[in-house]
């Protein structure tokens, strides 16, 4: 009895609970976190298989995607239970995602018509190169006016370009009028509120401005933008804000499905059904994953920027309520709209593809290592490779050039990307668990980092790195590298192998040579 009475307390004293469905390009993550204190409380991970069917192709199967968000789901519930949490404390759930991966399904029998074509996949070159031909001057920044983005096969626009083109089903889906559009959160979304059964069809402006089909500037689809890729406007999903209330999740049996369609069709009557069902959870918020890193770094402020390393590593500088525009190659994108009724907030971001993802190759292709961990043992091999990694972010001297060297700030608390996604759905109006006000927002502990090393010395080192990039480059192959299991793999492409190896090798052999010199 008295067991039962302290866990019971606990349960009370733990308050409101938020939650985020983390899907990433490796793995997806399904987090519970205190919306009071922002401790995270209970998680679990998935891994996700990619595909490779040609070299420079990428793909995931969209069920695998949804099925490992049911088992996070019910893992972490799992382990919430056993730590005596009441799950029905989760008063709101947030979703962020991989960006730009491009899926189409059929509405009727919400069936995917092809794989997720993943964002770094290179197959849409010859689609890009014959857009970029039709435009005045064969300019590639031809719509970046309207989109802040260059034509290029890493946003969505191309990839669904390449299924409507290529892919017969999706063609007929097309003309039939069965054809859904969406990235990774569309698909989720969808799925989780009823599917077929009346699944909200939604994606939010952060998702939205990474197609090259949406203005940033009007906020909504842009009707010559779609002319352009010649794609239906009827197969996009809606745009919502970041955080609002897009609709009602259950583990659904028929006896449901009324009562969810309900939910998600006529708002007036919410609160009656959230009372007469409270394990009903309420999806609110949805960010593209580096939109919601940037939230979950507390990055509200115009001038403050976040870095994060992933399969790729990306830099997302807060630029206020303005979109800036880039002369230097940076892409301008929306950061976030927190609330319907919300100012958008834009940023300029630098990216690169290839961060996480060399880790894998260095396992998988080349076999120098057998777990991630070994290049904590590998001293120089791990401050090489690495050291090779940040020397990318010098996009960051276009970013701010004030000649200041900035301290960094790394969280104690990892997980800041499923942050995001929880604070944004804990903000939401009609949730309103979570203040997102500077003076409420709970403090994250942090290590802070200071420059070493002088300004000479680093100018040094990153002139003797873009000379071994530029001795490692201009490697081409006409055959596709097998990776033994009938599958090629973009980490075993021959040009990406010898551009990696041989940029951090001549780095090795240039500081070993400055070394004897000395």
């Amino acid at each position: 009895m008295n067991g039962t009475m302290a866990a019971s307390s606990s349960r009370i004293m733990l308050g409101p609970l938020v939650a985020a469905i983390d899907q990433g390009t490796s793995s997806t993550r399904f987090l519970v976190f205190n919306a009071k204190t922002a401790e995270l409380l209970s998680h679990h991970q998935v891994e996700i298989k990619q595909s490779f069917p040609k070299e420079g192709w990428v793909e995931e199967d969209p069920k695998e995607i949804l099925q490992s968000v049911y088992e996070c789901m019910d893992r972490t519930c799992e382990k919430l239970t056993q730590l005596n949490i009441d799950i029905s404390n989760i008063k709101a759930i947030g979703v962020t995602n991989q960006r730009e991966t491009t899926l189409v399904w059929d509405k009727e029998t919400g069936e995917p018509l092809y794989n997720a074509i993943v964002w770094l996949d290179l197959r849409t070159q010859s689609t890009v190169e014959r857009l970029i031909n039709k435009t005045p001057g064969k300019n590639k920044n031809h719509l970046k006016h309207k989109t802040g983005l260059p034509i290029s096969t890493y946003f969505s626009a191309v990839k669904l370009r390449w299924l409507m083109d290529n892919v017969d089903k999706v063609h007929e889906a097309v003309l039939s009028h069965r054809a859904m559009f969406g990235t990774v959160d569309s698909w989720l979304i969808w799925c989780l509120t009823g599917g077929k059964n009346g699944g909200v069809h939604c994606t939010d402006v952060t998702n939205a401005s990474r197609t090259m089909l949406f203005n940033i500037h009007s906020m909504e689809w842009d009707p010559e933008l779609c002319t352009y890729f010649d794609i239906p406007m009827e197969i996009l999903p809606r745009v919502r804000s970041s955080s609002e209330i897009y609709g009602l999740m259950f583990q659904l049996s028929a006896l449901f499905l009324t009562e969810i369609w309900a939910f998600n069709w006529y708002p007036h009557i919410r609160g009656e059904i959230i009372n007469t069902f409270p394990l009903f959870k309420i999806i609110t918020s949805c960010l593209g994953d580096q939109s919601a890193a940037l939230v979950g770094q507390m990055c509200f402020k115009d001038g403050q920027a976040k870095n994060t390393y992933g399969t790729g590593c990306f830099l997302l500088k807060n630029v206020g309520t303005k979109p800036v525009m880039s002369d230097h190659g940076l892409l301008t994108t929306v950061a976030y709209k927190l609330g319907r009724e919300q100012p958008a907030c834009y940023a300029l971001e630098g990216s690169v593809a290839i961060a996480g993802a060399v880790v894998r190759w260095l396992k998988d292709n080349l076999g120098i290592i057998q777990t991630a961990t070994e290049l904590g043992s590998n001293s120089l091999l791990t401050l090489e490779l690495l050291m090779a990694v940040t020397l990318f972010l010098r996009f960051l001297d276009y970013m701010h050039r004030t000649g200041n060297r900035a301290p960094e700030v790394k969280p104690s608390m990892p997980e800041t990307t499923a942050l995001g996604a929880a604070m944004a759905a804990g903000a939401a109006e009609g949730v309103s668990v979570w203040s997102l006000n500077p003076a409420d927002i709970t403090e994250v502990t942090s290590e802070k980092f200071e420059p070493q090393i002088n300004p000479e010395e680093s100018e040094l080192r990153y002139a003797r790195w873009k000379k071994a990039v530029q001795r490692a480059m201009n490697w081409e192959t006409t055959e596709p590298v097998n990776n033994g299991n009938e599958e090629t793999s973009i980490f075993s492409s021959v040009p990406l192998g010898f551009y990696i190896m041989g940029s951090m090798f001549m780095l090795i052999g240039a500081k070993y040579v400055a070394g004897q010199c000395v």
